[in-house]
């Protein structure tokens, strides 16, 4: 049948057939590798491709300057600025939807829109329906994630509340937004689709609602290749300033594509970090696998290099078995990868809500993935390839030197009293081939520490959602306004019926400064002795936010590289906009975004505004929620209404879908390792010892006990890598969790005992399957063969 092959070719094909069961396991390992590989790289090249492809085609803004109340005029003296490309003026303001079958309040963004416009900046895709009549004041355009979340659709009846006073509108089309891709509700760190809208109108719809005639409160610009932004930052808020600048800022800083550059950070470490460790265990599977295949093939080593093949013949034909291995990985790991990737697509293109998203693995990708496995390849098999083609013909046709044990014989000796002869058995075997025993310790290992790595995930995503919502923030709802009221809002708010405490805030926009680093956040003053929103150290204690000092995030600290002590230069982006100078007196523990806490009192007479507030956070009769909301609905400046149960639900479904797919199938590719490693571990030495089980058989051992000897090498392997795999998963993750944690999420370091327990059954669960594999065999030796078998 392969008569056109060599006869080296054909003894190829008969070794990969005689240990096709270890191939496959190496193949599996490789391809996880691969797999990881490829989908994140293919993801992150696929992202990378379709956010700069939808940013280029709608026009996404490079700048945006917030204003009170600019004249329309200025416009063409931002367009004059060097560098300036193109400059538009637009309103922009806050608004609450009242839907039927809605008791919750939902935020909404109004943004006036020109849809005759031919190429306007910050562009919408239109998803279904058309675009809305220049001439029909009552026409929309509605963010098509909510409409799909709340059922609405072209020609449905729409009620926003603007400034106060409600409007009936009409949708005319759905659309996607670059601005919009990641869509969060005001006071949230994580999109809801179905509470909040994004609503595109005319501008003289906004202007009526907003009282902006001939102005706008923002504009939005776009560069000229090598514009100096920093420079034009700078520019824009001296000519604003007049007109209540609150502070202009790239698009490095807007929110959606701050989180879309963070995932895209965060798919960057997942593919430098996981594929290796894989590709690692593959080295060393295959290392193991082409040593035993050199050992045992001496004599046919000798007589293919007496019967005239060269060195570099034999070196070939073994470097070809595992690049047979390698490549099989590479494309099952290419194919698998491509699948993961698509999978993953899907979940993204759902989660961003892109008009268009298609996975990138093309064919440079695969020539790339079986560059790496034939790297992984050589690797594993160099020292066996190595000693295969250094084997003279003499020596390889003679049965190899006994090896010499006698370190271990005192120890037996000592011991051998207190085990029967098989553990005596297994542990000589142990002592004998230290080598060994310890890369397969390793290997067990590796595996255990993938899966106590992913479990660590787990641990502190619950730990995230516990602090965050339950130590940190203990509100149920949370009212932000369009700008400062008066305090006496507050008590408006406390007499609800339903509410059983109000807590208020006040939050401004800041510019920090030190030295030379600089970020643009905000301040929340906090009031006394706060309950609902309290500011608490790495040990979850209050931290006192009193007097005219500042306390600061762990986080936010880290960025401007200041401690307690310092003095920060604040440059306040609302209002007067005064600079002040005020020492750090404090750190706290955050785990979402960057804050910065100040006493409320001491924060309002900096401002020279005393008595004002930005929102406030409430504790509610959950019974009586739906006449709360009907209430905080009526008040006319409520910005935006979070609520804290549903952000909580929005949160861990995110961890969910996202990380949390990486997570099922992390731990799927560890059991994968484990199998692998722990399958091999049991043929190698199946296959070296045949002979020695074959004659425990005729001495009378039952399969049972034939198999304890065997297996019982393996289990006690198992058990000494766990606390290797242990620490192997300790380090991979405080990694991880450092190099993925960012300004917006820092991944806690935690470490659970229950981490360890679930990584230590997967692997135990991984070596009972191969072990029965094994134990077959075992159970199935033809004791007559084996006996005649030349060790």
């Amino acid at each position: 049948m392969f008569d056109f092959l060599s006869t080296l070719d054909r003894k190829l094909l008969r070794d990969l057939w005689r240990i096709k069961g270890q191939a496959a396991a190496i193949i599996f390992v490789i391809a996880a590798g691969i797999s990881l590989f490829v989908m994140s790289h293919g993801m992150m090249v696929s992202l990378d491709e379709t956010m700069r492809a939808y940013y280029e085609r709608y026009r996404f803004a490079d700048m945006y300057a917030p204003a009170k109340r600019a004249p329309d005029h200025l416009i063409e003296q931002l367009r004059a600025l060097p560098g300036v490309n193109d400059v538009e003026g637009r309103i922009s303001g806050g608004g609450l939807v009242a839907l039927p079958d809605v008791s919750a309040p939902i935020s909404a963004r109004v943004l006036s829109f020109d849809p005759e416009a031919r190429s306007p900046i910050n562009n919408v895709h239109l998803s279904s329906g058309r675009m809305m009549s220049p001439t029909r004041s009552d026409e929309i355009l509605l963010l098509k994630s909510f409409a799909d979340a709340q059922g609405l659709g072209p020609g449905d009846p729409l009620s926003i509340t603007m400034n106060g006073v409600r409007h009936e509108f009409m949708i005319a089309g759905l659309v996607l937004s670059p601005e919009f891709i990641y869509a969060l509700p005001p006071g949230d760190f994580v999109p809801d689709p179905g509470r909040f809208a994004a609503i595109w109108a005319n501008k003289e719809t906004m202007e009526a609602a907003y009282d902006l005639d001939g102005a706008f409160n923002e504009a939005i610009l776009t560069f000229a290749p090598g514009a100096n932004e920093q420079f034009l930052i700078d520019e824009l808020d001296r000519l604003l300033a007049p007109y209540g600048a609150v502070g202009a800022y790239a698009r490095a800083d807007q929110i959606s594509n701050k989180f879309l550059v963070e995932e895209l950070a965060q798919l960057k470490t997942m593919g430098r970090v996981m594929p290796p460790i894989f590709l690692a265990v593959s080295i060393f599977l295959l290392n193991v696998v082409i040593t035993r295949l050199v050992q045992t093939e001496r004599e046919q080593i000798g007589l293919i290099k007496a019967f005239g093949y060269s060195n570099g013949d034999v070196g070939w034909h073994y470097l070809k078995f595992v690049m047979a291995i390698a490549l099989g990985g590479a494309l099952v790991g290419w194919a698998g990868g491509f699948w993961l990737g698509r999978m993953i697509g899907e979940i993204y293109q759902a989660y961003f809500h892109f008009p268009f998203l298609v996975f990138v693995a093309d064919f440079s990708t695969l020539g790339l993935v079986l560059a790496i496995s034939a790297f992984a390849a050589a690797a594993g098999a160099w020292f066996a390839v190595r000693s295969a083609i250094n084997l003279t013909p003499a020596v390889a046709m003679r049965p190899p030197a006994p090896p010499k044990f006698k370190s271990g014989d005192g120890f037996f000796r000592a011991v051998s009293r207190l085990l029967d002869q098989p553990s005596r058995m297994i542990l000589r075997r142990l002592a004998r081939q230290p080598l060994r025993a310890i890369l397969t310790t390793f290997g067990i290992g590796a595996a255990m520490g993938l899966s106590v790595m992913m479990r660590f995930n787990v641990n502190a995503t619950d730990y995230m959602l516990d602090v965050s919502f339950n130590v940190i923030d203990r509100s149920d709802v949370l009212v932000t306004f369009v700008e400062p009221l008066s305090d006496k809002t507050i008590l408006e708010l406390q007499g609800m019926e339903g509410v059983t405490l109000v807590e208020a805030f006040r939050s401004t926009p800041v510019m920090f400064r030190h030295e030379r680093e600089q970020y643009l956040g905000a301040i929340t003053g906090l009031p006394d002795n706060p309950t609902l929103n309290r500011a608490v150290d790495s040990n979850l204690q209050d931290v006192e936010v009193s007097g005219d000092g500042i306390v600061l995030s762990e986080k936010l600290a880290e960025i401007l590289g200041v401690s307690v002590g310092d003095v920060l230069t604040v440059e306040v982006r609302e209002g007067r906009r005064p600079t002040l100078e005020i020492p750090i007196t404090g750190l706290v523990e955050s785990l979402i975004g960057t804050p910065a806490y100040m006493d409320m009192s001491a924060l309002n007479r900096r401002l020279k505004e005393p008595n004002r507030v930005s929102g406030a956070y409430m504790k509610i009769d959950w019974t009586r929620r739906d006449a709360v909301y009907d209430r905080i609905k009526a008040i006319p400046l409520v910005a935006g209404v979070s609520l804290r149960r549903e952000a909580y639900e929005n949160f861990d479904k995110m961890i969910e879908e996202g990380p949390g797919v990486f997570r099922h199938i992390m731990t799927v590719f560890s059991i994968v390792i484990a199998a692998g490693v722990v399958y091999n571990s049991a043929r190698i030495a199946y296959i070296e010892r045949q002979h020695d089980l074959a004659s425990l058989r005729v001495l009378g051992f039952t399969k049972i006990e034939t198999g304890y000897v065997l297996l019982g090498e393996l289990a006690l392997l198992t058990i000494l890598a766990l606390p290797i795999g242990s620490a192997l998963g300790y380090l991979i993750w405080s990694y991880i969790a450092t190099a993925m944690s960012t300004e917006l999420y820092q991944i806690p370091t935690i470490y659970k005992e229950n981490g360890l327990g679930f990584a230590a059954i997967i692997v135990f669960l991984a070596t009972a399957v191969a072990s029965a594999f094994v134990q077959n065999d075992v159970s199935k030796i033809e004791m007559a063969t084996a006996l005649k078998t030349r060790d």
